[in-house]
């Protein structure tokens, strides 16, 4: 269990897979963009972060990614061992190959490594485009290897920040699809970043709505699956969730 900014004990840590947030702060300057946020996260729990811009969405995904060393700030921080994350963009090396995209930096023998490359490229529709250049790949394509660049490390924890918001409305619907029934069969626990209201109700067990680095509402999703947006049910939520970032009901996104 990794714990970083101020850091807990090992006596102190979750069960596996959790995620404990306390009293975090991070400030830029003058500007404090988390303010003493409290967050916890369960074993397998999906929780969707939403927000206006510079809410502290990305401030609170780079914490528990350990990529804010530069930022002042101070609390609790505890994550699993195993972190991955997914970017909008793919952040695929134009240089290397499919394949070798999904298991750069992967840790034991090579052909070991590679081999569970290949079986991640066929979790993700990806069979055969091992020796692909990512300039080949569509969007979703390359999306689908940053997905797969990810779950081949066997995350306990996945960070996702807005990784299909660069993506086709179809397009996203797929991922959406797919995305579901990786993480059933993985079963890390997720924090995802989105712009998107109802990307957040299809997707989340839980939504967390956060306003000038503080939360303003958590909302549990007790909807049944498949999940659909005609549902009045699916649409209280989503007013809720509208009301707490201060938007036009009539909009979808935030």
């Amino acid at each position: 269990m990794a714990a970083h900014a101020g850091g807990l004990t090992a006596t102190d840590a979750p069960a596996r897979g959790a995620v404990v947030v306390r009293d975090l702060v991070r400030a830029y300057g003058e500007r404090t963009v988390l303010d003493h946020l409290d967050l916890g996260l369960a074993p397998g729990e999906f929780v969707a972060i939403l927000g206006r811009s510079g809410s502290g969405k990305s401030t609170l995904l780079r914490a528990l990614a350990g990529l804010d060393h530069d930022v002042d700030g101070s609390g609790e921080v505890v994550v699993p061992d195993q972190v991955s994350v997914v970017f909008q963009d793919s952040r695929l090396l134009p240089w290397a190959r499919v394949l070798d995209n999904v298991v750069l930096g992967l840790d034991g023998p090579q052909a070991d490594a590679r081999a569970a490359g290949r079986a991640a490229l066929v979790e993700v529709g990806l069979a055969g485009r091992e020796r692909a250049w990512p300039n080949e790949l569509s969007g979703g394509e390359q999306q689908r290897v940053s997905l797969a660049r990810s779950l081949v490390r066997s995350p306990r924890l996945l960070l996702a920040d807005e990784p299909f918001g660069a993506l086709d409305a179809l397009t996203r619907t797929r991922m959406h699809a797919l995305l579901r029934d990786l993480l059933t069969r993985h079963g890390p626990t997720v924090l995802m970043v989105t712009h998107d209201v109802d990307e957040a109700i299809v997707l989340a067990d839980r939504v967390v709505v956060l306003d000038a680095g503080r939360i303003a509402l958590e909302r549990r999703i007790d909807l049944a699956e498949p999940r659909d947006g005609s549902d009045p049910s699916f649409a209280r939520i989503r007013s809720e969730l509208l009301d707490a970032l201060g938007v036009d009901r009539k909009d979808t996104t935030a």
